[in-house]
């Protein structure tokens, strides 16, 4: 039994909601996975983003008319699943990859980011990139670093100048 043209109205209302709040999409062939894969994937995604696997026909109506989605209407060819992300995007790629590898069997189309199109390259340039937190403790730790470091100047000012003094002072008593 097909579906009603409400249901499909329904379908692309919600895509449209979850492209709205989404920083980036990617387009997935998921043609030969199984039901427990696709579940697995959209467990790896929890936390950053979700797998939609929708007809193209509809998702072309979800971006219609939308400039930030429009360049994804030529991946729309073929069994797509679409991974939307927000948030932790590095994190949601990573994902996307490391589920790539374990199955070896989906192949990642492209993507947009912000409206710019991403290629498989560009996409694995994202997923080569350290994660959010890794990035934070290393901005933090330069940061202490150069704390430490003007802590130890401004030290070093007084220490330096009671040093002067001793000297002149002993230069005078000889």
């Amino acid at each position: 039994m097909g579906r009603t043209l409400e249901n499909k109205q329904q379908i692309v209302e919600e895509l449209k909601q979850l492209l709205g709040e989404a920083e980036m999409a990617l387009v997935l062939d998921y043609k030969g996975l199984s039901i427990k894969e696709m579940s697995d994937l959209r467990g790896r995604l929890a936390a950053n983003g979700i797998c939609k696997v929708t007809k193209n026909t509809l998702m072309r109506r979800a971006i219609d008319g939308n400039d930030t989605w429009s360049d994804l209407d030529p991946l729309l060819t073929g069994t797509n699943a679409f991974v939307l992300i927000k948030g932790d995007v590095g994190g949601a790629v990573k994902a996307v990859q490391s589920f790539q590898k374990d199955s070896k069997k989906s192949e990642l189309k492209g993507g947009l980011f912000e409206g710019r199109f991403l290629s498989q390259d560009d996409i694995k340039a994202i997923g080569d990139l350290p994660s959010k937190e890794v990035l934070m403790a290393q901005i933090a730790g330069s940061i202490n670093a150069v704390a430490t470091k003007l802590a130890v100047g401004v030290n070093e000012v007084p220490s330096g100048l009671a040093r002067a003094l001793k000297q002149h002072a002993e230069s005078e008593n000889s």
